[in-house]
C-alpha cells in the first residue's frame, strides 16, 4: 500500500524574541519540516534571523517531560491537578491568599496569562503572581505610564525606515533583536545620510553599524539625556508649541536639568564634550528621531528614570507620535507585551487597567464575576522570592520560566525553593535547575504545539498555531490552569473550551465600560475582535492595538493626536535626577561585571541548546575582559578564571575583547546547571531593583578575577549525553551527538579510565599519546562505527568539531581515518576557524583568507563568493569586524596570523611521533 504524503503550510510566529517574527512551516505529513520568513508579516517582511531559521531543530522529543509527576512518581491528570488545587486552597484556607503565588514567563501565550492572571487575582484574591519580564521590560512600562497615564509603546517597525537619527541605547539589536536590526541596515543602505548612535559601554556588534559609537560609564544613562535636554534648552531646539499643548510639567524639570551642561555631563559619563556634542547636535538638528532601547537601560536599579529621562527629550521636541519618532521600548520576549495586556504583572490589573486604582478593581470584578478581587499590588520577582525565603509565601507555582537561572542573586532564589512548602512546575522538558526542586511537574506543551496569540513590542497581535500534536501526555498551559480552578471550586467561571474563548473574553473586557458611563478611556481596546468566530481567531491575520470600533484595523501611532492617557491628557515631564548604580568598584572588587545575550542562543537553552547548527558560533560560556587588563592579572586567553561577587562566584574560560572600557567585564547569561554547572553568572548578581519597577539590576555588579589553576584539559565527543566529573565542563550539542569541554586543576594520569568512567558507551577503547603536541587521545569503536572521542592534553586542545562530527555520521570509519583521530591530525578541508555564519557553515579562516588574499572588503563581497551574511543577515556585525580588522593589515602578517589558526587546528601534523602502542580493550 503506498505510504500518503501530504505538505500544507501553516502561518505562525517565531517563539524568542520581542520582534514577534511571523514564520511560515511547512509540515510533511503531519510533521514541520521547514521553515522560513512570513513574507506579509509586518514584523520581519520575510527576514528571520539564525535562530528562527532553526527551529525545524528544535522540536523533537529528547528530554521533554510527558507525565504528571508527584514527588518523582507518575500519576494521572486527575491525581495531579486535584493534588494542587489542594494543596493551594489547604495553604489559602489557613494562612491566606498571600501565602501562594504564580511566577510565570512571557514564554507562555496571551490565553495562558489571562487565565492564571484571573485565577490569581480574581478569585484567589492575591497579586502575588508576576512573571520573569519583570526581568525584562518593567522599568520602561513604569517610565511609560508616569509620561503618558498609560503603558503605550509608541512606536512601529516602520519608524525604523524614516527616520533620520536612530538612537540605540543599551542595546545590542546585531545579536538580540537581528531581524530589526537587519531593517536598520537596510535603512541606512536606502539613505546614507541617515545618522545611527549608539551608546553603550561595550563596543558591541551593533555598534559596526553606527557612525558614532559613545562608550558612556556603565550607569550614567540619566546624566547623558538630561545633558541633552539641557543642550536642547540652550540651543532653542525645543518645540514650545507641541510642549504648551500636550505636555505639563515643563517648568520644574528644565529647571533641574540647569546644571547638566557639556562639562558636567562629560565628566559624569566618562565621556569627551566633543562625544557629547556630536550627538546632541544630531538630536538636536533632526526632524525626526528613534530612541531605540533595551536591557541596557531597563535593568537598572535606576532603570525607571533612565527611561523618563530619554522620553523628556522626545517631549521636548516634539518627537513622538508621527512617522519616524519617538521613545522605543524593545522587549526581550515573544511574550512579555501580551503578559502586560493582561495584567501579568504584580502590580497591574487585566485590560491595562490598576490595582490601586478602586474603580478599576471594581470594574474587573464585575466583568468577571469573582468572589474576590485583589486590594494590593503583589509581590515583584526579586520579593516574591524573598517573601518565598522569609516563610510568608509558602506555595508557589511556577509556569514555563527557570528562574534559578535567569534571576538574580541564585543562592537565594535556591535557598528559596528548597524551603518552600509546596512547589509546582509547568514546563516542557523534563530537567531544568529549577524542576529539581519541584514537588509536582506538570508537562507542558512548547512552540509548535501550542496554539494561541502573542503581542510583539510595537503592539502587534499574531498568532502563534499549533502544528502538530502534543507529546505524551502534556497540556496547553490554560488548560492546566483551567482544571486546577475547576478542583478549586471555580467550574462556572473557567469552562473554557478553545484558546479562541480567552481571547474574545480578554478582548470583551478591554472594551467594557472603556471611555462609556464616566469611565475614562483606556489605550489598551481590542473590542472589535470579542466576536471572533473560532475560524476567524484561527485566520487573525497580524494588527496592531488598539482595535475597536473606532480604530477596526488597528492604530499605528496612537499620540499622533497629542492626547495622551493622564487625567488632563496632557504628557509628564519628569524631573529625573543621575545617581549611581547601588555597587562601587573598590580594592576587593575592582571590576563591573555586564551580562547579556549572544547572537545564536535564547535565555537558557532549552530550546536553542537543541540545534547543532546554533551552537557553533559559541560553544561555551566565557568572560570578556581587556587584553592589557588580563595581561596586569597575569592571564591569557583561554585560561579558565575564577569571577566572584560579594553574592557568589563563577568558572569561565577567558576571551579578550578590545570593545570593552577599561574595568568593565562581560559574561553571557545562557549557561544553567545541565549546560555548564559552574557558568551561571546570576551567581554573580545581587538583590538590587529599581525601586519603582521592581526590575533587577542585571547589568551591573562588582567582581574581582583570578586564574583557576588548571593542569588537564579535555575535549570530548561522545554519542551519548554524560556529566563529566571535572571542575569545570560546558557540554554542546553536535548532529550526532555532543560535545563536551573540561579542565581539572588535577592532572589525570590513565586518561582511558577516566573516559570510560564517565559514560555508558561499549565498545573497543584505544589510547595514544603524541609526543610533539602533547595531545593524549582516546577513542571507542564499536562495529567500526566512532562512539567517543577524547583529546587530552595540558592546554586547550580545540580540535575541530565538525571534522568529528562527520566522522560520527559515518556508518563505519577507515583504519586512515581512525589513525588521523590518534594523531587529532584534523583533514585539510575543515580547518576553517571558529563559525561565523551558521546557516552556512563558513568559518572565520575562510572569511580573513578570502578578506586577506581577495580583497572582499565589504559584506556583499563576502556574501557573493562564500554565501555569508546571504540568509538571515545575522553574521553580517561579525564580518565588518573581520572586515575592519583583517582589510587594512599587511597581506603578510594576515596570512601569517591565519596559518597559525590552521596550524592551532591541527595540533598534530601527519608527522607526529606515537610513542606509546594502542590499548585495545572490550
Amino acid at each position: 500500500m503506498t505510504q500518503q504524503f501530504e505538505q500544507k503550510t501553516i502561518r505562525s510566529s517565531c517563539p524568542y524574541c520581542g520582534v514577534g517574527c511571523g514564520v511560515d512551516i511547512t509540515t510533511t505529513n503531519g510533521i514541520p519540516s521547514a521553515v522560513v520568513g512570513s513574507p506579509n508579516h509586518p514584523a520581519n517582511l520575510g527576514r528571520l534571523c539564525v535562530k528562527g531559521s532553526n527551529l525545524i531543530e528544535t522540536i523533537d522529543h529528547d528530554g521533554r517531560l510527558l507525565h504528571p509527576m508527584i514527588d518523582g512518581k507518575q500519576v494521572d491528570w486527575p491525581q495531579a491537578t486535584q493534588h494542587v488545587a489542594e494543596k493551594f486552597s489547604q495553604i489559602i484556607d489557613e494562612f491566606g491568599p498571600d501565602s501562594v503565588a504564580f511566577y510565570v514567563s512571557g514564554q507562555i501565550l496571551t490565553e495562558d496569562y489571562y487565565i492564571a492572571n484571573k485565577l490569581m487575582k480574581g478569585f484567589i484574591g492575591s497579586a502575588n503572581i508576576d512573571t520573569n519580564s519583570r526581568l525584562c521590560m518593567s522599568s520602561a512600562v513604569a517610565g511609560y505610564k508616569r509620561a503618558f497615564g498609560s503603558d503605550t509603546v509608541p512606536c512601529s517597525y516602520e519608524d525604523l525606515d524614516h527616520t533620520e537619527l536612530l538612537v540605540l541605547v543599551g542595546s545590542n539589536a546585531a545579536w538580540t533583536h537581528p531581524v530589526l536590526f537587519q531593517r536598520m541596515e537596510k535603512a541606512k543602505l536606502a539613505n546614507p545620510n541617515v545618522k545611527i548612535i549608539v551608546i553603550d559601554p561595550r563596543r558591541s556588534a551593533t555598534a559596526e553599524l553606527a557612525d558614532a559609537h559613545l562608550p558612556l560609564k556603565a550607569g550614567s544613562d540619566v546624566a547623558l539625556f538630561n545633558g541633552l535636554l539641557h543642550y536642547l534648552i540652550q540651543n532653542d531646539a525645543i518645540d514650545n508649541q507641541y510642549i504648551n499643548a500636550h505636555c505639563e510639567g515643563w517648568a520644574t524639570t528644565a529647571k533641574a536639568v540647569a546644571s547638566s551642561d557639556l562639562t558636567t555631563t562629560a565628566l559624569l559619563c566618562d565621556l569627551t564634550e566633543q562625544e557629547l556634542e556630536q550627538f546632541y547636535q544630531l538630536f538636536a538638528q533632526s526632524k525626526s528621531s528613534v530612541t531605540f532601547y533595551s536591557q541596557g537601560v531597563n535593568q537598572s536599579s535606576q532603570g525607571v528614570d533612565k527611561c523618563n529621562a530619554i522620553i523628556n527629550c522626545h517631549l521636548a521636541t516634539g518627537k513622538i507620535g508621527k512617522l519616524g519618532s519617538g521613545p522605543f521600548s524593545i522587549t526581550g520576549q515573544p511574550n512579555a507585551m501580551g503578559g502586560r495586556e493582561v495584567g501579568g504583572l504584580a502590580n497591574m490589573l487585566a485590560a491595562h487597567m490598576n490595582i490601586e486604582d478602586k474603580t478599576h478593581r471594581d470594574l474587573v470584578q464585575e466583568f468577571w464575576q469573582s468572589p474576590t478581587i485583589c486590594q494590593k499590588s503583589g509581590a515583584k520577582a526579586v520579593d516574591l522570592f524573598d517573601k518565598i525565603n522569609s516563610g510568608e509565601i509558602k506555595a508557589v507555582w511556577i509556569m514555563a520560566t527557570n528562574p534559578l537561572v535567569s534571576m538574580p542573586n541564585r543562592n537565594v532564589v535556591e535557598q528559596a525553593l528548597k524551603k518552600c512548602e509546596f512547589v509546582v512546575v509547568s514546563d516542557c522538558m523534563e530537567k531544568n535547575d529549577t524542576l529539581t526542586y519541584a514537588d509536582v511537574k506538570l508537562p507542558a506543551t512548547t512552540w509548535g504545539e501550542k496554539d494561541g496569540t502573542v503581542t510583539n513590542s510595537e503592539r502587534r497581535i499574531s498568532r502563534q498555531t499549533g502544528l502538530m500534536a502534543a507529546p505524551g501526555e502534556a497540556k496547553h498551559d490554560w488548560q492546566i490552569i483551567r482544571d486546577v480552578a475547576h478542583k478549586m471550586g471555580f467550574t462556572e467561571h473557567f469552562n473554557y473550551q478553545h484558546s479562541a474563548d480567552i481571547f474574545k473574553e480578554h478582548a470583551r473586557l478591554s472594551g467594557y465600560k472603556n471611555g462609556t458611563d464616566g469611565y475614562a478611556v483606556r489605550d489598551f481596546d481590542i473590542s472589535a475582535l470579542s466576536q471572533l468566530s473560532l475560524n476567524e481567531y484561527n485566520r487573525l491575520t497580524p494588527i496592531q492595538w488598539p482595535v475597536n470600533s473606532t480604530y477596526p484595523n488597528g492604530r499605528q501611532h496612537i499620540f499622533d493626536d497629542g492626547k495622551f492617557y493622564t487625567p488632563s491628557q496632557k504628557a509628564q515631564f519628569i524631573n529625573v535626577v543621575a545617581q549611581l548604580p547601588q555597587q562601587i568598584p573598590n580594592v576587593e572588587y575592582p571590576f563591573i561585571l555586564n551580562s547579556g545575550r549572544l547572537r545564536d542562543q535564547w535565555h537558557t537553552m532549552s530550546r536553542t541548546g537543541k540545534s547543532a547548527a546554533l551552537a557553533k558560533n559559541v560553544k561555551e560560556p566565557f568572560l570578556f575582559i581587556r587584553p592589557e587588563e588580563a595581561e596586569k592579572l597575569g592571564l591569557t586567553k583561554s585560561d579558565l578564571v575564577k569571577v566572584a561577587s560579594p553574592y557568589g562566584e563563577v568558572i569561565l574560560p577567558l576571551q579578550f575583547d578590545k570593545g570593552l572600557q577599561t574595568g568593565n567585564l562581560f559574561a553571557p547569561i545562557h549557561w544553567s546547571q545541565l549546560t555548564a554547572p559552574t557558568a551561571n553568572i546570576a551567581k554573580c548578581f545581587g538583590s538590587f531593583v529599581d525601586p519603582i519597577s521592581g526590575q533587577p539590576e542585571c547589568k551591573f555588579t562588582v567582581v574581582k578575577v583570578e586564574k583557576y589553576e588548571t593542569k588537564q584539559f579535555i575535549q570530548c565527543f561522545s554519542t551519548s549525553e554524560f556529566e563529566p566529573q571535572s571542575d569545570y565542563w560546558a557540554k554542546v550539542k553536535i548532529t550526532s551527538g555532543f560535545e563536551y569541554i573540561c579542565a581539572t586543576s588535577n592532572s589525570i594520569d590513565l586518561a582511558i579510565n577516566w573516559c570510560r568512567e564517565h559514560n555508558q558507551v561499549s565498545g573497543d577503547w584505544s589510547y595514544f599519546e603524541n609526543s610533539q603536541s602533547g595531545i593524549r587521545t582516546v577513542l571507542c569503536i564499536k562495529e567500526n562505527k566512532l562512539q567517543f572521542a577524547a583529546f587530552l592534553a595540558d592546554y586547550k586542545p580545540e580540535i575541530n568539531a565538525d571534522w568529528v562530527e562527520s566522522l560520527f555520521a559515518q556508518p563505519s570509519v577507515t583504519v586512515e581515518q581512525i589513525n588521523r583521530i590518534l594523531r587529532a591530525d584534523v583533514e585539510q578541508n575543515f580547518l576553517n576557524g571558529k563559525t561565523i555564519c551558521s546557516c552556512f557553515k563558513i568559518g572565520e579562516t575562510q572569511i580573513i583568507n578570502a578578506i586577506v588574499d581577495n580583497n572582499d572588503n565589504t559584506t556583499e563581497l563576502l556574501g557573493k563568493r562564500l554565501k555569508c551574511g546571504t540568509n538571515c543577515g545575522s553574521c553580517k556585525s561579525e564580518l565588518r569586524s573581520l572586515i575592519n580588522e583583517y582589510g587594512q593589515n599587511n597581506s603578510q602578517t594576515t596570512n601569517s596570523l591565519s596559518t597559525n589558526k590552521n596550524i592551532s587546528n591541527s595540533v598534530a601534523q601527519q608527522n607526529a611521533k606515537l610513542v606509546q602502542i594502542p590499548i585495545t580493550e572490550i
